[in-house]
């Protein structure tokens, strides 16, 4: 049972703790200020009229519960909160019902700390989300510049959109810091676009030029594909090939075309190509025969000549026949060629070499120089032998020493120089 209800339930039917009943029905509510009247009840008893008043004090009581309620838990916004805690004051002021109305106003009043605290508290969080908002949009700010100086044209308008849907999220800031980062994001969008549209542009001009030299490659290429001269030909087809890369894509729908009929060309006349040498190599295959029969004796020619029993002007005019009837057995297939040309080389280079080597030893210019070469040493020695007696009847022990070393050294040079003019002679 509330204070109120105990106060009027203790009371005289006509008169409780918080207000009365005049006899002439009108009724009175007590305040620190005195007795203020707030209506009258004509239609019944005392009783009933201070009933009747005193359920408007717990509907105001009610109210102050509820608000008292609201702003506790948060749920109202500080300005709200207070402007409901005024609004509602002014109505216990001036309430016409009966009750502790300087109490129900006391706790109103009570309420503006904790507003003031929440408002407080509110102040700062919303400083807090500010500062970490303006944060945020100078990152996305600062990513979307790099991107605009930047060249990633796959990835880099994905990304934007991905900015723009971030920066949408955000709180927005004060209005002059928020337009500026705005100005600075939607600028360098805007940059990034017209780049990116200059780009593709450049690129589907070149892109379209690539396709005129493509397709005037191709025709070359087919009216190419029937051609018998294939040496020219394969290497015009080289040509082509170089120019087809250094054109760049075309368009790639049209580049694929393309590329299937310039292939297609190449390999009709590869193809033709290969066929007609194939024809070739079965001609050519007794004519390799022939001559690996004469390599056979070519062959046998170097073992005797490389031991020195041959005779090198005999094997050389036999070296000559040979050549003479290879070159008579004409053309040999493909994949022989390299076989069969090496073998003959390889006799040819080795009659070459002990042709070369007895040059050598016949070289009468080499000769004179051996002899020169002795003549001096022999000079040579026979000074040192006399400079080492004269030391040696000195007695002069280093200088024997050296002119001994000095003298082996000469003759080791002289023994070197003989056997290798015997080799001249």
């Amino acid at each position: 049972m509330s204070a109120d209800k105990q106060s009027r339930d203790d009371s005289t039917p006509g008169e409780v703790a918080w207000g009365r009943v005049a006899e002439d029905g009108t009724v009175y509510v007590r305040t620190a200020d005195g007795e203020r009247s707030v209506g009258s009840y004509e239609a019944g008893t005392p009783a009933e009229a201070l009933e009747f008043f005193t359920k408007r004090f717990d509907e105001l009581e009610g109210k102050v519960r509820l608000l008292e309620q609201r702003v506790a838990s948060g749920r109202l916004a500080p300005e709200e909160a207070a402007s409901a805690a005024k609004a509602l004051r002014e109505q216990v002021v001036d309430a016409h019902a009966v009750g502790d109305l300087v109490s129900l106003a006391a706790r109103l009043d009570a309420l503006a700390p904790l507003i003031a605290a929440q408002r407080s508290a509110r102040k700062e969080e919303r400083a807090q989300r500010s500062a970490e908002s303006k944060a945020a949009k100078e990152k996305l700010v600062a990513e979307a510049e790099r991107l605009a100086e930047g060249t990633d044209w796959r990835n880099g308008a994905n990304r934007l959109r991905e900015l723009l849907a971030t920066w949408k999220e955000l709180p927005r800031l004060d209005r002059a810091t928020d337009d500026a980062l705005w100005r600075r994001f939607s600028t360098a969008r805007t940059t990034y676009t017209r780049h990116r549209k200059a780009h593709f542009a450049e690129e589907h001009e070149r892109r379209d030029a690539a396709r005129v030299v493509k397709e005037r490659l191709v025709k070359e290429a087919e009216a190419l594909s029937t051609s018998t001269e294939w040496g020219p030909t394969a290497g015009r087809y080289r040509d082509l090939m170089r120019e087809w890369k250094a054109a760049g894509p075309a368009p790639r729908d049209v580049d694929d075309r393309l590329w299937q009929r310039f292939r297609s060309a190449q390999d009709t006349f590869f193809g033709a190509r290969d066929a007609a040498n194939a024809a070739l190599d079965q001609e050519f295959a007794a004519n390799a025969e022939v001559k690996e029969a004469i390599l056979v004796e070519a062959e046998a020619l170097v073992p005797s000549l490389q031991s020195g029993s041959g005779d090198l002007e005999a094997t050389k005019k036999a070296f000559r026949d040979l050549a003479d009837r290879w070159d008579a057995a004409g053309k040999v297939p493909r994949e022989r060629m390299k076989e069969l040309e090496g073998r003959m080389r390889k006799v040819e280079q080795a009659i070459r070499a002990v042709e070369d080597e007895q040059w050598s030893r016949s070289d009468p210019e080499k000769s004179a120089r051996a002899d020169d070469m002795i003549s001096k040493l022999e000079a040579g020695i026979a000074e040192t032998q006399a400079r080492l007696d004269k030391a040696t009847a000195a007695g002069d022990e280093r200088k024997v020493k050296d002119l001994e070393s000095e003298l082996a050294n000469k003759q080791a040079f002289l023994d070197m120089a003989r056997r290798a003019a015997a080799d001249f002679g």
